[in-house]
């Protein structure tokens, strides 16, 4: 998944952060949900991020390293020679690899910086926190840690059948398993069997934990299960959030190449392994 970085090592820690040097990497997002990055030709060409010398070091925040490179993201949204702004969405091309994993990060704490920057309680503006990854207020003192939002994905199925669906009015327009949002006060079981049954009408038994995934596009820690159905196997599609809902058997399922999401990664498991965990 996209988390599996192999050899290289990702490091977080707050404490770590350090200025800037001149071949470390920079995040640039505008408004629109795409991120800088050298102009491609070809689809095979890597996703290549602008080094830190072509930025002013005071624009730039910490956010994290991977091996010897730390990542930083840029408080203005510049236009360089030799680069183009392109959709986040372009980590799905999973190449490499790390830099996906890094550009869905960085969309995260971008998204989070974005959304805080005045105090919910008093209105104050937030300044960041030298201790730790948090916005503060001055005035009142309430402390902002970084938003992530608990979702779940399960694999709904029967014998060598899975229900496979494909949303509505998202970007994302590939196949997909039954998801939604863990609400206040459920556990991810009791999302995974609320959601089934929103989504496509049916009810699940036997929940196998499969697997978990930050998904920082969409600010997501997200919690994988293989479940089966219970009874009925009618298929009733929540028009709203689908576009498409249904059985599929093992055999129909089209190869799965890429592992770097959770769903494609549970859908690739299904077709060499059934519900087999």
């Amino acid at each position: 998944m996209i988390q599996d970085l192999g050899n290289s090592v990702f490091n977080n820690q707050f404490a770590n952060r350090r200025e800037a040097k001149a071949d470390d990497f920079v995040f640039a997002f505008n408004l629109h949900k795409e991120v800088l990055i050298k102009e491609v030709v070809t689809d095979n060409d890597p996703v290549i991020l602008p080094k830190a010398k072509l930025f002013e070091k005071t624009s730039l925040i910490y956010l994290f390293s991977i091996d010897d490179k730390a990542y930083f993201l840029s408080q203005e949204a510049k236009l360089l020679p030799g680069f183009a702004y392109k959709s986040v969405q372009i980590l799905r091309k999973d190449n490499p690899r790390v830099t996906s994993f890094a550009l869905a990060t960085a969309f995260h704490l971008f998204t989070w910086y974005q959304k805080t920057q005045y105090c919910g309680a008093c209105a104050s503006k937030l300044v960041p926190s030298t201790q730790e990854r948090a916005m503060i207020c001055p005035h009142c003192g309430q402390i902002y840690y970084p938003t992530i939002a608990p979702a779940i994905i399960v694999a709904i199925t029967d014998g060598d059948k899975v229900v496979v669906t494909t949303y509505k009015d998202r970007v994302y327009r590939g196949v997909a398993l039954i998801a939604g949002f863990c609400e206040i006060g459920e556990s991810a079981e009791a999302t995974a069997k609320r959601e089934a049954f929103e989504e496509v009408g049916l009810k699940i038994k036997d929940l196998k934990y499969f697997g978990s995934q930050p998904w920082g596009l969409d600010s997501n820690l997200l919690v994988g299960y293989m479940a089966t159905v219970d009874g009925d196997t009618t298929i009733k599609r929540d028009e709203n959030e689908l576009a498409q809902a249904q059985w599929m058997s093992r055999d129909e399922l089209a190869p799965i190449e890429s592992d770097i999401s959770l769903t494609k990664t549970m859908l690739k498991y299904f077709k060499e392994h059934g519900n087999d965990l």
